[in-house]
């Protein structure tokens, strides 16, 4: 009897001190965390059957990734030379140059999961969206797995190369 009351608390000794852990993160390896404000650099798309690559958000993107320490998202990345609409085609051919969506997001390993929200193509609103990443210095460097991306569904299987710099509020 006595045994199994010593190894209870020990055991609610180390739920508690693994309670205290980041989740879904091994604490000694894990990398460091793509938190706080990254500004869009490129935005490149690799297209599989060829293995061409084509900045489909032009040479000069804008756009913004936020994480937060609490493990959240928000992308809100848009091509160069947007010009407001005046028609509905006009207004349909916008959407080709915007991606935006919010989620709450882990991290294993090299990869980070998103568990989607909101996003600008519903169709994404309660996927997962996985991104493998990697910082360098003040970089954020973020490669997509190969899939069909609505914005320009006639190139095929793709996958996006989006390269952000570490930004600051002021």
């Amino acid at each position: 009897m006595r045994g199994r009351i010593g190894t209870g608390r020990h055991v609610t000794l180390a739920a508690a001190a693994l309670a205290l852990l980041p989740a879904g993160r091994a604490w000694a390896d894990a990398p460091p965390l793509p938190t706080g404000l990254w500004k869009l650099v490129s935005y490149e798309v690799e297209v599989q059957s060829s293995g061409e690559t084509d900045p489909v958000m032009g040479a000069h993107p804008t756009g913004y990734a936020y994480f937060t320490p609490e493990g959240r998202v928000f992308f809100l990345l848009t091509g160069e030379g947007r010009k407001a609409a005046k028609d509905a085609e006009g207004k349909a051919a916008l959407l080709d140059t915007l991606v935006s969506y919010t989620g709450t997001v882990t991290v294993a390993g090299d990869q980070w999961t998103a568990k989607l929200d909101t996003a600008w193509n519903p169709e994404w609103v309660g996927t997962e969206q996985t991104r493998t990443f990697k910082i360098e210095g003040t970089r954020l460097r973020v490669l997509t797995p190969w899939r069909i991306m609505p914005n320009w569904a006639k190139q095929g299987m793709t996958r996006s190369i989006v390269t952000f710099e570490r930004a600051s509020d002021r």
